[in-house]
């Protein structure tokens, strides 16, 4: 693939709103083709917001979007709709999926994860170190560790990349 000037692969050059907006649509194209593929009925809705692109996937039926909302199956599709962002636009995608509110429901999940490392400090523990996840699992671990006033780190390489928290 050629890339044009505007186009860059590297991840810290932050993308325009314009870009974030490009990616929705065609990341937006990408998960309606499985859609129909799957036979499946979904309603999508497209943001920008915090340098990043979102993509909703929803039903008024709370049954019709289940096969797809499983948060492995919704990460695994996310990581196909952002290489298949990327191929179009040759730039590096942070897009975030959700289908049928399952980011509402990890990060609900997330919380009390760190509610639980919060327990072990409180008996004594040093530090509290939480399974792998995923950048974004991390960064939404930063945010409700910070909530409550501790400290938050990331550790590990690729797979394995983990945070830990620990009082300030």
């Amino acid at each position: 693939m050629v890339t044009t000037p505007e186009q860059t692969t590297d991840a810290r050059v932050p993308a325009s709103i314009e870009q974030l907006e490009e990616e929705g649509d065609i990341a937006a194209d990408y998960v309606e083709g499985i859609l129909d593929i799957a036979d499946i009925d979904g309603d999508l809705a497209l943001d920008v917001k915090n340098g990043r692109a979102y993509v909703s996937v929803e039903n008024e039926d709370p049954g019709a979007l289940a096969a797809l909302s499983d948060p492995d199956t919704v990460q695994a599709l996310q990581e196909l709709t952002r290489i298949a962002v990327q191929t179009r636009t040759g730039r590096f995608s942070r897009l975030i999926l959700d289908v049928a509110g399952s980011r509402d429901a990890r990060q609900g999940q997330l919380a009390k994860l760190v509610e639980r490392a919060v327990a072990r400090l409180d008996e004594g523990a040093s530090q509290a170190s939480l399974p792998p996840m995923s950048s974004y699992e991390r960064k939404l671990i930063h945010d409700i560790a910070a909530e409550h006033g501790l400290i938050s780190e990331s550790y590990g390489e690729g797979a394995d990349r983990h945070t830990v928290i620990r009082r300030g």
